[in-house]
Formats: C-alpha cells, sequence, structure tokens
C-alpha cells in the first residue's frame, strides 16, 4: 500500500507541509546548529523558533502548523537532513499518519516495520493454508528440557541485536526475559547480595523494576543506598553520589584475605521520564572502587549504544528491552547480558525468569527447518540513518517542545502563571529525549496527570506519566506547594512524553496545540460533558 504522503525526493515533506529543499537548504546557513554549538547560542536559536520573548495565553493564538514549521526549519536548518527518517516513516511506517496517531508513551527499540506485519498479513490471505497467528514471535517460558538450549530463530534474533549494540559474544552472554522487570528480577536471583554488600541505584523516577531488585536485595540483607536529586533541576548531587561510590564500605572476610567487591551499581544513562543525561565517567569511577556494574540501557533511543564504547567501560551487566512495531501496542521481551569474565560461573538453567523466543507461525519450531525474509526493518532503519544524524533530530525536536510548552502562560494574570511546569533539563543540547512536565490551571492548582494522560488519548495523542522521586531537605517548603502531592512520598506524579527518531515535527506541534487547550479555564468541564453527550462512559479521574 502506498502511503499518501510521499513525494519527489526534490521536496520536503514534513507533516503535509512540502517545500523545496533547495530553498531550504540555502535559507539561514548563518544561523546553522552543529552538534557541539554552544549552550547558549543553541538557546538562543530554540528561542527564535517561536519568536523572541513570545508568550501565548489563548490557545487560538498559536501559529499555525506551516508557520511554526517554517519558524522550526529557520532555527534548525540543518533538521532538513534529517528527512531521509520522514521518507521512512512515511513508506514502513504509514499507518501513524493514516490513524493520525502522536506516540509518545515509550521508549525501547523497535524490531520490524508496520509494513513488515501487511506483508505477513497479505502471505496469509493468499495462501492456501492461512497463517493462523500474525505475530512474528511468541514469548514463552521455558521448560526444564528446553532451559540452555536454543532455536535457530532463537540464534538470529540474539546475533541481530547484539549487532545491533556492538556487542561481542566472545565477552557476553545474553538471555531473553519476558520484560524489563523480569531481567531485573533475573539479576536480583543470581547476583550475590549479603549483609556486607552494597546496592547503589540512580533514578530520579520510581521504577517497579529497580524496586523489585531493590526489595530482594534489602530481604538478603543487603545495604541500599539511592543517589539524591536537588530540586527543581533535578540533577544528581554530585558530591554525594561520589562519596557513596568511592566510601570505604569493602570488608574482608574472616577466611578469606582478599577483598570483596562493594556490591552492585545500577546505572541509567539517562532517565527514561525526565531526559536527564548522566556522564559515562560514574561506571569507571564504580569500577575503580570495587563496584559491579549494571547498566540500565532501556531509555536510550535508536542507536544510542553506539556511544557507549562497550570496550572502554565493560559494564558487568546490560539491562534493555525490544518491542515488536513501533506506533503499535509495544509487547515484545527483555534482554539481559552477562559479562563473562565478571560471573564465568553465570548459569541460565538455574534461573526461573528466562524465556524462550518462538516464531510466531509455529508454536515449535523444527531445529534442521530451513529459514526465511527474517528480516529486522526497525533496527535496519535506525543502523541506516546513523548516530548523528537520529541525535540531531531528536535535539531538535525535543528542545522546540520544551520552549513552547513553557511559552504557555495564563491570561488575566498581572504576574502571569505558566501553564507548564517542566521537570529536569530544559533547553539544552545535551538532553535526552523525554520531557516530564505537569499543567496547572490559572488558580496555580495542578491538573491530575492521569486526567492529561486520558484527555490527550482523546485527542489521538499517546502520553504516559510516571512518579518522580526526589529528596532535598532544604527545598521542603518549595515541595509542599506541588499541589496533589502525596506528602507521605519524597516525589510527586508527572506526565512524560517521549520522543523517537520517527517522530516528526508535527507530532510535537500537536502535543503543543493540545496542551495549549488548557489555557481555558473550561476546557477540561467542557471535555467531559462532551464526552457524556456522546453516550460514553463519563470520564473518571
Amino acid at each position: 500500500m502506498q502511503p499518501p504522503c510521499l513525494r519527489d525526493s526534490s521536496e520536503s515533506c514534513f507533516s503535509g507541509s512540502c517545500f523545496p529543499a533547495t530553498n531550504l537548504l540555502n535559507q539561514s546557513k548563518h544561523q546553522e546548529i552543529k552538534i557541539d554549538t554552544p549552550q547558549h547560542e543553541f538557546a538562543a536559536a530554540t528561542a527564535a523558533s517561536l519568536n523572541p520573548n513570545t508568550k501565548f495565553t489563548n490557545p487560538d493564538s498559536l501559529p499555525s502548523l506551516p508557520d511554526s514549521l517554517s519558524n522550526f526549519l529557520k532555527s534548525y536548518p540543518k533538521y532538513i537532513a534529517t528527512q531521509t527518517a520522514d521518507h521512512i516513516r512515511d513508506r514502513e511506517y504509514y499507518h501513524l499518519t493514516l490513524s493520525d496517531h502522536v506516540c509518545l508513551d515509550y521508549v525501547g527499540q523497535g524490531l520490524f516495520s508496520y509494513s513488515q506485519l501487511n506483508t505477513l498479513q497479505n502471505r496469509a490471505s493468499s495462501s492456501s493454508s492461512s497463517i493462523p497467528n500474525l505475530q512474528f514471535f511468541n514469548v514463552l517460558h521455558k521448560s526444564k528440557t528446553h532451559q540452555g538450549k536454543q532455536t535457530q530463530f532463537e540464534i538470529r534474533i540474539q546475533e541481530r541485536i547484539m549487532k545491533f549494540m556492538n556487542i561481542s559474544t566472545e565477552d557476553y552472554s545474553m538471555v531473553f526475559t519476558a520484560n524489563r522487570s523480569s531481567a531485573f528480577k533475573l539479576v536480583s536471583e543470581f547476583y550475590p547480595f549479603d549483609s556486607s554488600s552494597n546496592l547503589l541505584t540512580i533514578y530520579d523516577h520510581q521504577s517497579e523494576a529497580v524496586d523489585a531488585l531493590t526489595q530482594a536485595a534489602k530481604n538478603k540483607g543487603c545495604r541500599i543506598k539511592t543517589a539524591k536529586f536537588g530540586w527543581p533541576s533535578l540533577r544528581i548531587h554530585t558530591d554525594k553520589l561520589k562519596k557513596m561510590v568511592i566510601s570505604n564500605s569493602r570488608r574482608r572476610t574472616r577466611t578469606r584475605t582478599r577483598t570483596r567487591t562493594k556490591g552492585l551499581f545500577v546505572f541509567p544513562l539517562q532517565s527514561r521520564m525526565t531526559g536527564a543525561q548522566y556522564s559515562y565517567q560514574w561506571m569507571t569511577l564504580a569500577h575503580d572502587n570495587g563496584w559491579h556494574v549494571l547498566l540500565d540501557a532501556s531509555s536510550l533511543g535508536a542507536k544510542d549504544m553506539e556511544t557507549l564504547g562497550l570496550s572502554i567501560f565493560q559494564p558487568d551487566f546490560i539491562i534493555c528491552s525490544f518491542f515488536k512495531i513501533f506506533g503499535e501496542n509495544p509487547s515484545g521481551f527483555g534482554c539481559l547480558f552477562v559479562k563473562k569474565t565478571s560471573f564465568p560461573s553465570f548459569n541460565i538453567s538455574t534461573l526461573s525468569t528466562t524465556v524462550k523466543i518462538a516464531n510466531g507461525e509455529e508454536e515449535e519450531e523444527d531445529e534442521n527447518h530451513e529459514m526465511e525474509e527474517l528480516e529486522f526493518r526497525g533496527l535496519d532503519h535506525a543502523d541506516n540513518l546513523g548516530l548523528i544524524l537520529i541525535s540531531s533530530r531528536v535535539r531538535y525536536l525535543v528542545n522546540w517542545l520544551v520552549n513552547a510548552l513553557m511559552s504557555l502562560e495564563h491570561p488575566h494574570q498581572d504576574d502571569r502563571i505558566p501553564l507548564v511546569r517542566i521537570y529536569g533539563p530544559k533547553i539544552r543540547v545535551a538532553r535526552g529525549p523525554a520531557v516530564a512536565f505537569n499543567l496547572f490551571d490559572w488558580k496555580g492548582e495542578k491538573v491530575e496527570p492521569l486526567m492529561v494522560q486520558k484527555l490527550a488519548d482523546r485527542s489521538n495523542i499517546s502520553l504516559s506519566f510516571g512518579f518522580i522521586l526526589f529528596e532535598d531537605q532544604e527545598e521542603e517548603e518549595e515541595r509542599e506547594r506541588e499541589r496533589g502531592m502525596e506528602k507521605k512520598k519524597k516525589g510527586f506524579d508527572a506526565v512524560t512524553a517521549t520522543l523517537g527518531f520517527l517522530t516528526d515535527f508535527g507530532d510535537t506541534y500537536r502535543v503543543w496545540k493540545f496542551v495549549s487547550q488548557f489555557l481555558d479555564a473550561d476546557f477540561v468541564e467542557k471535555e467531559r460533558w462532551r464526552y457524556k453527550a456522546l453516550n460514553q462512559t463519563i470520564l473518571e479521574v
């Protein structure tokens, strides 16, 4: 099926608007932004994309999509070089355009493309023996008889994933798990936590997977430590974290004279909720001070693994996740990588959380079956675009979105109240693709994140929300001003939008347009009545 938005290569098309490519490439060259652009220059260019010092107090006052796109391209002329991603989206993920769906509710690596699903469906409809299951694969719990055995299907997936992540089979063992949480659970089963070890985690948000690991370690007598984050920037208190990493907590056993490891250092390179990025050097510091390192790579976008330099940092564990198709329900599986030299006795046959990845067309695969078109187009597309193009594209879009959200203010106030409060990094050259924020009405009261998510769903925009954590007693008074916050919890709920390499400008504009509707003091109430008038279930919050 040919998507309707494909255009001749002499034109560049974004969100249905087409412009001559040569004109865009030639205009405003003096404003061209490079990857090494100083922070102040990047911030200035971002501000110019919405007209400097402009604040919007009415949803009807927002510039149109074509005008916004034109200003965006003038501020970020190099964005035009990322149009290959738009062509891939139009050709392979055209369901996003046809369904008018904005998918900003999850992060991870997509294995396949939507066009592959259609190909599989066409095969099934034209074949005399229809394919009973149109899934690319099934995730099955391994029986005792299958522990340690791999089918050719699993081997092909493993080889492709390890190539994509630039991980050598000589250095790491790879295990399939049901999901990210199962991968953390596997670590909790395998890792030798005891009363003389420590668990140190670095997360600015609540994670069920990490909580389960923490509880398992605590049950074994392990000492639990967590990084501290300041308010409202949510930056790590580096002095406190450094002290925890290098503190002299190594202990010697009575029966052995050698020094034992301090424990497990769990480290994400960036926050999957706020987009905050953390230095790679924390891994080196942890290793140098006797820690095992678990790198949580599940929040990294496509091709981000290329920046890791695994041959230099060599984490002892790596956790990540893969899903089936971008824009669909992101069901898939998790992966755990274990460094062989760190844990030579690692044996998956003794663990309960591993799974089997089976060919979706048949429950059991014949070991001698000659496999056909096993393609991983989702990974192929990321490989073809490359790290520089993807990171540049996402950098421009996420910073424009942050700037656009911060331009919204409630009207009729001497000191105008911002509609949006963003947590974590704002406009920065170096930031992740996630934006955490809350909305506040004209009285300064927080709109419940669950309500925001439900209303976004009605506009065919998928957002997520989570619980931001921080502990800063010096800012206790400021924390209590966060309306709707549960006093017993050291944190609060917030909405999150996560951009990927197939996100386009139209997606970010639609989020801005949706959020601007909350400038209308009656918007939420009107939406409740509209839903009721359509004889649908009343919105529950």
